[in-house]
């Protein structure tokens, strides 16, 4: 068994023994908390993860205790706990590809109830009043959302993710999972499929329209799922000879095997649109030559701050190219896209591990040898 996955299912409150109490919302399991829960931590951005013991809230009227059964592992989960975007409020549990079964609900929660199948993605509040907000796009609220973890919710504590057995998240910010998707499959949608998902459709990738997906990770083999799905022509580019059979699987037309010195020169001016979905830095410029007249460049993938991208001054200018970029998708876009997998039964290609292997799949990530998204199985 991985350490931290231990017998919170059924966890329990904080309150020792303590039963379902008046409060608590009708049908709740397991009293309103705060609960006791353990979970995987980063303690510094050099030392492995390890076990953390800590609290979650208890209910507030309008919240959800979420037994979790599994969370994905995302590249920014990687670079949140070795600190390549900011310095971070260490011990850290990382974790936003949340997806679980609810177990207690708040006196005024409406939405869902004791037993439904749920998911939790990279944001768990917001500010529910902006322009943004106000037509769904919480994930650039103008006041700053609320990040699933590492960011100080609207009570001033600090958040913490789902590499952990139990959560407290407001109802307004739960995805309910299709009974057609799999509980270990429905966390990678929650962040890798909404970020490519949400500009493919801001971008009206569909039938007649070539589109490019450079890298093809956790989030590059779901763009290609989804972009197929949508209609559009996939090509693929990958550094990784060895995923090019998996890049026709999942339903590219094309794959360009692209490291730096690759001849992209019979593909130029040949794509619509392409999503960048590749963490690290690499050469752009290059890339920009494949695009037609007045396309768009995507980028979703971000690397190290301290190693930004470099754009020419006349790469974009030759054919009128946008550069642009895209961050997750609103709540109610995830769910739509969450539903958009189960009707064309879209599907993340997972490999569960226990709580003790984050950092070893953490290295596995890095080194491009996750075949595609990892996901941790608390029970194992």
């Amino acid at each position: 068994m991985g350490a931290g996955a231990v017998g919170l299912f059924g966890a329990r409150s904080a309150r020792a023994a303590q039963a379902a109490a008046p409060g608590a919302g009708a049908g709740a399991g397991i009293g309103p908390g705060p609960y006791a829960v353990e979970g995987m931590a980063a303690y510094s951005a050099t030392q492995p993860l390890r076990l953390l013991k800590f609290e979650r809230r208890a209910l507030g009227p309008k919240d959800v205790a979420i037994q979790l059964h599994y969370c994905g592992i995302c590249h920014s989960d990687i670079h949140h706990g070795r600190e390549h975007w900011r310095q971070e409020p260490f011990p850290l549990v990382p974790g936003h590809e949340l997806a679980g079964v609810v177990v207690a609900v708040g006196s005024s929660a409406s939405r869902f109830k004791v037993g439904d199948r749920v998911g939790v993605g990279c944001m768990v509040n917001s500010c529910r009043h902006c322009s943004m907000c106000n037509v769904g796009l919480e994930q650039y609220c103008e006041n700053g959302a609320t990040f699933t973890y590492g960011s100080k919710d609207r009570d001033g504590t600090l958040t913490q993710g789902g590499y952990s057995t139990l959560n407290v998240v407001d109802e307004d910010f739960v995805i309910r999972v299709p009974d057609a998707i799999d509980l270990a499959d429905a966390g990678p949608l929650m962040c890798a499929g909404i970020t490519v998902y949400s500009p493919l459709r801001r971008w009206s990738v569909g039938p007649g329209k070539r589109v490019g997906v450079v890298g093809l990770g956790g989030l590059g083999h779901m763009a290609v799922k989804i972009a197929k799905a949508m209609g559009a022509e996939v090509t693929v580019l990958t550094t990784s000879p060895d995923k090019v059979a998996d890049a026709l699987r999942f339903g590219a037309r094309d794959v360009i095997v692209n490291p730096d010195s690759a001849d992209l020169s019979r593909h130029k001016r040949s794509l619509d649109f392409i999503l960048d979905t590749a963490p690290y830095k690499h050469k752009l410029d290059r890339l920009f030559t494949l695009l037609k007249q007045d396309a768009t460049f995507c980028m979703v993938g971000a690397g190290k701050v301290s190693e930004p991208y470099e754009i020419g001054p006349f790469s974009l200018l030759a054919a009128r190219n946008s550069y642009a970029s895209s961050q997750i998708g609103g709540i109610r876009e995830t769910q739509e896209l969450v539903d958009f997998c189960a009707l064309h039964g879209i599907r993340p290609e997972t490999s569960r591990i226990a709580m003790n292997e984050i950092s070893a799949a953490w290295d596995r990530v890095v080194d491009k040898k996750a075949r595609y998204r990892y996901v941790v199985d608390m029970k194992a």
